[in-house]
């Protein structure tokens, strides 16, 4: 069974971004000692123009063969003229108003999230399924969600988008990893315990 990671950015208090989800606070922390993590462990979670741009385009991929995004998250590589901003995964957008694919590489998941990844997970394969937000599908697919990768900058924002945008709900991980950076970045990993 394949698994599905959260690969999340967060503050300190655990918001992925601003109330209205923007993040960019976070960028100056990816310093050449948190790339190269990246670039090492977890090369295809960098957007493809990213991946380019840094010159590890022809990396393979460790972890992840599919990516599922949230319409808000999928809406910043659009704004930009991305219709394919993971080229190098499988891609799915979680939209109810997105009614036809701008490319032919991503696929919309218009309705039954949940169905559609349990779907995904029993696919055979050596690579996982990357959630890579927002804070809406990830409620959605709390229960899902085999895997936390979480990537915490030394930033607080006192209110903001949460990683998770669902009701109240407790349930337990157990800390497989912690990582530090000289810049305060820390990465923790946790499965789920089922």
């Amino acid at each position: 069974m394949r698994k599905l990671t959260y690969f999340i950015a967060c503050s300190i208090d655990g918001f992925i971004g601003d109330p209205g989800g923007d993040a960019t606070s976070m960028f100056p922390f990816v310093d050449a000692e948190f790339l190269a993590f990246l670039k090492t462990e977890y090369p295809e979670t960098a957007a493809t123009q990213g991946r380019r741009a840094l010159g590890f385009d022809d990396l393979p991929n460790k972890r992840f063969d599919t990516v599922i995004q949230g319409r808000g998250s999928y809406e910043v590589a659009l704004q930009e003229g991305i219709t394919s901003p993971y080229a190098h995964l499988r891609e799915y957008v979680a939209s109810s108003t997105l009614k036809e694919s701008p490319d032919p590489n991503v696929e919309i998941i218009a309705d039954d999230l949940v169905g559609k990844v349990r779907e995904l997970k029993t696919e055979g394969g050596e690579f996982g399924i990357y959630l890579c937000g927002g804070s809406r599908i990830a409620g959605e697919l709390f229960d899902e969600i085999d895997e936390l990768v979480i990537k915490t900058y030394p930033l607080v924002y006192g209110t903001g988008m949460p990683m998770f945008g669902s009701g109240f709900a407790i349930s337990e991980f157990t800390l497989e990893s912690v990582r530090t950076f000289g810049n305060g970045v820390m990465v923790r990993t946790y499965s789920r315990k089922r």
